[in-house]
């Protein structure tokens, strides 16, 4: 396995590649990596000849009450999950190396991002876009690979593709969980254990949520039922609890009856445990679900 720091290094190796006509998998990453990581870098690998990952905590994507210092960080244990994972190469640039003195080109995915956690986080997903597209660019792979746990991000990414005409498959991949259900995410190192013990309130309340539907409650009674189980627990604070459309993600008429929505849902929330916040969701497709 390579690691390359170097945009220019990493061009070169990918014309090498490309004399022998082989597929490239990429899976962009900020890095502390976890089985979530894991199971897109596998996906890869089963796809592709060539897997590519990035190791990058991107500033542009921070806001500036956000914890992009304090991010975790630990490279040594990356690049060893990488290599178990089968990797070929970890692209890991610093943010001289992507950036320069300063970038004076934004990417700005516009209408989807004005919802859910673009709501709460004003130029997080220009960031998202214009780092990824910049990765794109470097990498150019034939697939990228997204786990669905940042579903918003996963419909920027794929909208951002089709308005640019990027020649670049999106594969979007199922969220993994811990035993218990909580979504894997590196944030979470960042719980307490009374915070850790009560974060298992989002997997819980989503799980609920076909049954719900299944007693014919309308888009604002599931919502309301979802932030009247979170509240249940004292440490959480909810950012939002969201049902839209997806990936286009319009607003749901709030006297509609979910049962009856013919379009694939998704059914989101953000919620704050002390300093960490953590998101989760579940998309519905035609009636049915998963977590």
């Amino acid at each position: 396995m390579d690691i390359i720091r170097s945009i220019a290094d990493f061009k070169y190796k990918w014309k090498q590649w490309k004399q022998n006509d082989v597929t490239v998998g990429f899976v962009p990453t900020m890095g502390y990596l976890h089985q979530g990581h894991t199971s897109l870098m596998e996906r890869a690998r089963q796809e592709c000849d060539i897997v590519v990952i990035s190791i990058f905590v991107n500033p542009l994507q921070f806001g500036p009450n956000e914890d992009f210092e304090q991010y975790p960080r630990d490279e040594q244990r990356d690049v060893t999950i990488a290599r178990e994972a089968g990797v070929d190469v970890v692209f890991i640039p610093d943010v001289k190396e992507m950036y320069g003195s300063g970038m004076k080109t934004n990417i700005a995915v516009s209408d989807i991002t004005s919802v859910m956690c673009g709501a709460n986080r004003p130029g997080h997903f220009d960031g998202v876009a214009t780092v990824v597209n910049k990765l794109f660019h470097i990498v150019r792979p034939d697939k990228a690979y997204f786990g669905m746990k940042d579903a918003q991000q996963v419909a920027v990414v794929t909208q951002m593709v089709l308005d640019l005409s990027m020649d670049v498959e999106i594969v979007p991949c199922d969220i993994i969980r811990e035993e218990d259900g909580l979504a894997m995410s590196s944030r979470n190192k960042y719980l307490k254990p009374e915070e850790r013990k009560q974060a298992l309130i989002l997997s819980d309340s989503l799980m609920k949520v076909h049954k719900w539907i299944e007693e014919g409650v309308t888009v604002a009674q599931l919502k309301q039922l979802i932030t009247a189980h979170v509240d249940v627990v004292p440490l959480s604070e909810i950012q939002y609890v969201a049902l839209y459309t997806y990936p286009g993600l319009k607003e749901l008429p709030a006297k509609q009856k979910v049962m009856d929505i013919q379009e694939t849902i998704i059914v989101a929330l953000a919620v704050m445990f002390g300093t960490t916040r953590l998101i989760d969701n579940v998309v519905i497709y035609g009636g049915e679900h998963r977590v």
